[in-house]
């Protein structure tokens, strides 16, 4: 399996680029939901990333070693790609994955639940409940004289 589907790669890609523009107009970095999750099936190592380095090879997201003590920082494609399991398996991308959660949030819940696992669980409401008040907005009607060009 590829990790990355180009999609993917597109949006870690602008999440990077984003980041990177917000701090040379020394504004406030953007934080904004992973983008993908990669897990170890026969384990507890768990990444979620939001971004993608230029070089191609480089992320950044939440990393979680299975110690107990999740952390935000740098990790390499190609390092988590070449991991070879036990039973021949490798690292996998957890192809049912999405939030709506900033990596602010899911690095603070994961701190406090000990893993990103356990993380996943307590913010599933959170999430849900953030899609559900996106849907309701996307099915709202703009009230009359408010539309494009209106």
């Amino acid at each position: 399996m590829h990790l990355l589907t180009p999609d993917l790669r597109a949006a870690l890609v602008a999440n990077h680029m984003a980041r990177c523009a917000a701090t040379d107009a020394e504004v406030r970095e953007p934080d904004p939901a992973p983008v993908v999750k990669f897990f170890n099936p026969v384990g507890a190592a768990t990444w979620l990333a939001t971004e993608l380095d230029a070089d191609g090879d480089t992320l950044f997201g939440l990393a979680d070693l299975g110690f107990g003590c999740p952390e935000l920082g740098s990790f390499s494609l190609a390092e988590i790609a070449a991991l070879r399991l036990p039973l021949g398996l490798a690292i996998e991308r957890d192809l049912s994955f999405a939030s709506l959660i900033p990596l602010s949030l899911w690095a603070d819940a994961a701190r406090q639940a000990g893993s990103i696992s356990q993380a996943e669980a307590a913010l599933a409401d959170t999430d849900a409940r953030l899609r559900a008040a996106l849907d309701h907005l996307a099915t709202q009607e703009l009230p009359p004289g408010e539309s494009e060009g209106g």
